[in-house]
């Protein structure tokens, strides 16, 4: 820790932080002084992150958490407020693909239901625990920032459960972002497209476009996305960013279809 820090040290959970954008995003905020709950399924692959951060002003704690699933929701924030206090950014962060080119009447039920489980009723989940610690916490308030898609606004072929789902979170957003407003909270969503990580090395190598052909397709560095969230995380509570998209400048979004 640094000794010289004077304001408040600030705190946040990262959800999906063992890899990918989640691991980049938090050791972002873990370099600024952050103190930061890392959450995901895997303990090993959080420890690694943690590992990483060693050097960072920021504290970070390693709690297993599978966000689907209630139970683990509430113990993960019973662990944050008991470790840190209080809670000043939820990153809404962990989400899964499902099985990838799937046409939608061969799409088995079990994979749309583990789909919607983790990217909506994860981030459901996720978001209520964090917004009741930031209404009842003192001095009140907090953000939450949701991890969308390029999805939300346009589909890629053989998509409907991930598309469904990242169209459902923007809902989500403003839902939340209207009720959290006489509670200081404020909620927004940053709308990603092709991050390089290892869900986008298939962006590569070729992908199915909407006309039918295989392209490959430019990915940006994971860091660019970590930093644009850590400056929507550290604006004040009176200022917001309601959407950022943030996307590789060249790949086919505008105008895709």
């Amino acid at each position: 820790m640094n000794a010289e820090r004077t304001a408040p040290q600030k705190t946040a959970v990262v959800t999906g932080a063992g890899s990918g954008i989640g691991r980049s995003v938090a050791l972002e905020l873990l370099a600024a002084g952050w103190s930061v709950a890392l959450a995901g399924r895997r303990t090993e692959t959080l420890e690694e992150t943690a590992a990483l951060a060693s050097a960072a002003d920021g504290a970070a704690l390693c709690v297993r958490t599978d966000v689907s699933r209630p139970d683990d929701v509430a113990a993960l924030f019973t662990r944050v407020r008991e470790g840190f206090g209080r809670l000043d950014l939820l990153f809404n962060n962990a989400g899964t693909f499902g099985p990838g080119g799937v046409p939608v009447e061969e799409l088995p039920y079990d994979a749309w239901r583990h789909v919607v489980d983790t990217n909506l009723n994860g981030a459901f989940l996720c978001a209520q625990a964090a917004f009741r610690q930031m209404k009842e916490q003192d001095p009140q308030g907090g953000r939450i920032i949701n991890n969308g898609s390029i999805s939300a606004h346009a589909p890629r072929p053989n998509s409907v459960a991930y598309t469904a789902t990242k169209h459902a979170l923007t809902g989500l957003t403003k839902s939340l972002s209207l009720d959290g407003r006489p509670y200081r909270i404020a909620v927004g969503q940053i709308d990603i497209g092709n991050a390089a990580t290892d869900m986008t090395e298939r962006m590569q190598s070729g992908i199915l476009q909407a006309n039918g052909q295989l392209a490959s397709e430019p990915v940006m560095d994971v860091s660019d996305v970590a930093r644009t969230v850590r400056h929507m995380a550290e604006l004040p509570l009176g200022a917001n960013v309601q959407f950022a998209t943030v996307l590789a400048t060249n790949m086919p979004y505008v105008g895709r279809g």
